[in-house]
């Protein structure tokens, strides 16, 4: 085994952000990229600094509140002392705890992004441990990422993962896009990272080959470089929140000047008449036009239009960001979207027409394997209750309270033990002070984790976990070819020990040990989780070598489908015999089961919504806190190539230079950021990249708060989810809306609070 003292041969090891190979030599971890990765991601080089790091987990803890006064709601939390206890100790009060709560009251809390291993994959394991030892546990539905498209898109053309996965890829439009209209952009940050792992990064090869063959790429957004240089777009700076207004004078453009593809829309959707009622005003007396638009969306009149001429005949991909539906009413531009791509009716075609995120994960775009590749088994959930997963603090601080979603009335569960495995909520999370006050109210919270994050120290019990560079693993994803053996690289941290070994413990204590385990040891599983994959492969008529044999080579390709075009080629080519799995098995650009509903923010088909979350003169500026370019999410926030792009300890704010102007903000200062919710500190950067009334803060700066005492604390670091709000997309689909809010600017002149937040509680 390779270690700290003595060097080692590379060894092959997986993440979401790129497959690599790390060595040890002169005492010090090396990490590559897989050498067939032609754009590999620095976000690797966040691994030596962070394997044994002061922000790391030494032993069991049990915060002093907990641990004297017993279990309960407690204000402390947050704030409070912890305790060191051993591993006997800590999993003998989590297993008398476990015991006599009822299944119904746990809340089974996970992200899934801990781990590229399909085996040590924090959600799975949790979800495994909590159905087979305990019956089950409250869950969670969608995402933070895609919580209204989750729901939307099913309703009007298909499942999320076909709209996304299996639909136009990066080498269709590299050979046939002419014009790609990308609203929210396609920024490489995201198409950077893919759950499982990514081997080879694409995606900026392919736009450079549309480009030089002539593809116009059109990014509709408020910050600048979300396209990629070699993508040559040209740049449509929007109002944040306003793109279904602009999709909506396209179309009305389009129609107008009768270049609408009515053959298209007769054979192919259902509902086009009531939406070209609205469309043309008909109904309400105001035609969607460009001069409607333009106001709304800060782009002028005469370009809408200009815009709306050109499109017609061209051979045009609409894709639709994540960050669009992350915001009030975010339903509204993913189908919108979809109805402009039906209007130039091109839906179907190669390099064409309607793709939902495209380049907003490393996922999109690409072929999908022939043969499965196997997770760890959950086993059954025998409890029904489950929250929309943006939804949490709601949960917690309204138990019992009713809401609306997908078309049902449904009431929040009562839960006394949070259970958290895999996941950072004070990164996914909106309005942090609120989140604070849930977690509060909790009778107990537990959490895994590497690292001290803001959510371990809000923990009643923190049982530390092994990074993934300590444990061996299997590293796939069904749009990846290569199937990677994860070697271990390193011994684990002081006393982190993996999920699966906490679990089994725990199980043992319950009584449910052999449910659990299957009688098997982390090795087997996964020279089991590989079998299942070899016999796919030799049913399908493919070599496969055994268990052994891949561990030694270290990497598996395996064989990819064809590039179709999935589920809609298949229906444009024949729409009655490949029908769309909707009630109509059409498009719906009129769905009458969502105007079913009677949600007046949801409508029957896609509509203009003005948001309510809009500036004013104690907040005037837009927010937008998008994904950072150094991490995943809140990952390794303390790695070196994470630390080495903030400035003077702060995540970076990138304003116009206009707006800091007027606020006598210079490049460097460091400014707060502030609204009714909270404040925190951040570095600014001026930049003409950014649109005027905007400031862009990403998320994953570590919360950090200056006093945790208080009800509001000034965050020093500059985590953007103190200021974002916590209400849900539409009634619909209750979605995060934590992409956008409105804040005030200025600079901070007091004495500079130090950064405290990779240092352990106490030090």
């Amino acid at each position: 085994m390779p270690g700290p003292d003595g060097a080692g041969d590379f060894r092959p090891h997986s993440s979401h952000w790129g497959v690599f190979e790390g060595a040890w030599r002169d005492g010090a971890l090396q990490v590559r990229p897989h050498p067939a990765d032609p754009d590999p991601n620095r976000i690797l080089q966040n691994f030596p600094a962070a394997l044994r790091h002061r922000a790391r987990i030494a032993q069991p803890m049990v915060r002093r509140g907990w641990l004297e006064d017993g279990p309960g709601a407690d204000a402390r939390r947050g704030r409070d002392e912890f305790v060191p206890v051993s591993w006997d100790r800590a999993l003998g009060l989590l297993a008398e705890e476990l015991a006599r709560t009822p299944p119904e009251r746990i809340f089974g809390g996970s992200y899934g992004w801990s781990s590229a291993g399909r085996f040590h994959h924090a959600q799975s394991q949790v979800h495994r441990f909590l159905n087979m030892a305990l019956g089950g546990y409250v869950r969670s539905v969608n995402s933070y990422s895609a919580g209204a498209s989750n729901v939307i898109l099913p309703h009007v053309v298909g499942p999320m993962e076909a709209m996304s996965r299996r639909n136009v890829t990066w080498d269709a439009v590299a050979e046939h896009s002419e014009i790609v209209l990308a609203f929210g952009g396609m920024a490489l940050k995201n198409s950077m990272v893919a759950g499982g792992g990514v081997s080879r990064h694409i995606e900026r090869g392919c736009m450079r080959a549309a480009a030089e063959r002539g593809c116009e790429f059109l990014l509709v957004g408020p910050l600048r470089d979300d396209c990629p240089a070699e993508a040559r777009a040209e740049w449509l700076p929007i109002i944040p929140n306003t793109d279904t207004a602009l999709m909506l004078a396209l179309m009305h453009g389009i129609v107008a000047a009768g270049k609408h593809d009515r053959g298209f829309l007769d054979r192919c959707t259902t509902g086009w008449p009531a939406f070209e009622d609205y469309l043309l005003g008909r109904r309400d007396g105001q035609p969607k036009d460009a001069a409607w638009a333009a106001p709304l969306c800060g782009i002028p009149a005469e370009r809408i239009a200009a815009l709306a001429a050109r499109l017609p005949g061209k051979r045009v991909l609409v894709t639709v960001a994540h960050s669009l539906q992350r915001a009030e009413f975010g339903e509204q531009p993913v189908w919108a979207g979809l109805a402009l791509a039906c209007v130039l009716g091109q839906v179907g075609l190669p390099g064409g027409g309607y793709h939902y995120a495209l380049g907003a994960l490393g996922h999109t775009g690409r072929r999908s394997n022939l043969v499965s590749t196997a997770a760890l088994p959950q086993g059954r959930n025998r409890v029904g209750a489950f929250i929309p997963v943006a939804r949490i603090s709601d949960m917690l601080l309204n138990p019992g309270a009713e809401y609306d979603y997908n078309g049902q009335r449904l009431a929040y569960p009562e839960v006394d033990l949070v259970y958290w495995a895999g996941g950072n909520p004070f990164h996914h999370h909106q309005d942090l002070n609120r989140l604070r006050d849930a977690f509060r109210r909790v009778r107990t919270l537990v959490v895994h984790e590497q690292a001290w994050t803001a959510t371990a120290r809000h923990a009643d019990i923190v049982l530390p976990v092994t990074l993934t560079l300590e444990r061996e693993d299997i590293g796939s994803s069904q749009t990846d070819p290569l199937m990677v053996a994860m070697h271990k690289l390193a011994e684990p941290f002081a006393e982190a020990r993996d999920d699966y070994a906490i679990f089994t413990d725990l199980a043992a204590r319950l009584g449910k040990e052999d449910a659990f385990t299957e009688g098997r040891g982390a090795r087997d599983w996964l020279r089991n989780l590989y079998d299942r994959t070899a016999l796919d492969l030799r049913d399908k008529g493919f070599d496969a070598p055994d268990f052994d044999a891949f561990w030694q080579a270290g990497y598996l390709e395996l064989p990819q489908a064809p590039d179709d075009g999935g589920m809609l080629r298949a229906f444009r080519e024949d729409p009655e015999g490949a029908p769309l799995p909707t009630p109509s098995g059409r498009i719906e650009i009129f769905s009458a089961t969502i105007a079913g509903f009677g949600y007046a923010d949801c409508p029957g088909h896609p509509a203009w919504i003005a948001p309510r979350d809009v500036p004013e003169d104690a907040a005037p500026l837009r927010l937008v806190a998008n994904q950072p370019a150094t991490r995943l999410h809140s990952q390794l926030d303390f790695g070196g190539h994470s630390q080495d792009s903030k400035r003077r300890g702060r995540e970076v704010a990138w304003l116009h230079p206009a707006d800091a102007a007027a606020r006598g903000i210079a490049d460097g200062d460091v400014i707060r950021l502030f609204n009714a919710r909270g404040a925190c500190l951040a570095a600014a950067e001026l930049s003409d990249g950014v649109m005027p009334g905007v400031v862009n803060l990403p998320t994953g700066a570590w919360y950090d708060p200056e006093d945790a005492a208080e009800d509001k604390p000034l965050c020093v670091h500059g985590n953007p989810n103190v200021l974002t709000r916590d209400v849900g997309t539409s009634r619909l689909a209750q979605g995060c809306t934590g992409q956008l809010t409105t804040v005030q600017v200025e600079r901070f002149t007091g004495n500079l609070p130090p950064i405290r937040a990779f240092d352990p509680p106490g030090a």
